[in-house]
């Protein structure tokens, strides 16, 4: 139901949208009989309609005259509202199906720079081409900080490292995969260890690159050191994923980073994989439980679940 007053005509009874559609088509045509054919209706009910209408405006829209039709002043001041709301309807309709058949809208999606570097580009180039209409709108930040961006409501969803640094019941997390981390050295360098593997315990003394504060990957490096009885040395610290990659081949140091990272980004870089039990990140896609992702979101976290 549309009610005139919300679109400035001054009366508060309501209107059908129907009756709205019936009376374009018969100010347009001029005629009762080709107006029904226009709209699918037999032409009595459209007549009805219309007489209707006239009862709850108060007022005659049409003059009949030996089978002429013509519009009254009433007429006439309601053709440009009712072909306006009209229009506004087929553009709401057209709207909501675009974004309903993912024609256009956006996904605000959170995620580590690791992940930005590892595993984004394949699966949202795949998204991309399945939808080109969706804006990808990209936030590269630490864990905590995607958490905190997602409670806020400026994520529709966040790429995480668990656990998470403050779990919180208002997140749902579902674990997206299971990854080792590996050794990446400068190929002039000699590997930690001169094995096959390394073990954490090989970077004892050794000059490690690593990574800001707040980077889930240098509180797990970190850990994992501490764990072997010792406090890792750095020779540069404080860098995002690139400037740590490529602090590595300039040789300044070593650097723990997963292994889709050193898989990618790998040229001019030695990996070798950290000896068992190694270490591993579990990654998981988290967005708030209150509200439902829209529906651009759902298809890429489908995506990313497939991936």
């Amino acid at each position: 139901m549309i009610r005139l007053d919300s679109i400035g005509y001054g009366y508060h009874r309501c209107m059908q949208f129907q009756q709205l559609q019936y009376f374009v088509a018969v100010a347009e045509t001029r005629h009762f009989t080709r107006a029904a054919d226009l709209v699918h209706v037999a032409q009595p009910s459209l007549s009805q309609q219309i007489k209707a209408l006239e009862r709850e405006l108060g007022a005659d829209l049409f003059l009949r005259a030996r089978g002429n039709i013509t519009l009254t002043d009433a007429g006439e001041a309601l053709l440009p509202l009712a072909r306006r709301i009209l229009a506004d309807a087929d553009t709401a309709r057209h709207e909501v199906l675009e974004l309903v058949q993912l024609r256009s809208g956006r996904v605000r999606l959170g995620a580590t720079p690791s992940l930005c570097t590892g595993l984004l580009p394949d699966v949202l180039r795949a998204f991309h081409d399945r939808y080109p209409g969706i804006r990808l709108l990209i936030e590269e930040g630490g864990s905590h900080d995607l958490v905190r961006e997602l409670a806020r409501g400026a994520l529709d969803l966040a790429l995480v490292v668990l656990p998470l640094p403050t779990p919180s019941p208002a997140l749902t997390t579902v674990e997206l995969l299971r990854e080792d981390l590996v050794v990446v050295s400068s190929p002039e360098a000699p590997v930690p260890g001169r094995g096959r593997t390394v073990r954490i315990a090989d970077l004892e003394g050794e000059r490690l690159v690593m990574f800001r504060h707040g980077y889930d990957l240098r509180e797990l490096t970190v850990a994992a050191c501490r764990a072997e009885g010792f406090e890792p040395d750095f020779a540069v610290e404080g860098g995002e994923m690139d400037a740590v990659l490529g602090f590595v081949r300039a040789g300044l140091g070593v650097a723990v980073v997963p292994r889709m990272v050193a898989t990618k980004s790998g040229r001019g870089l030695r990996v070798t994989p950290l000896a068992r039990p190694g270490l591993h990140r579990t990654i998981a896609l988290a967005h708030r439980s209150d509200v439902a992702p829209p529906r651009a979101a759902r298809e890429l976290q489908r995506m990313l679940l497939e991936h």
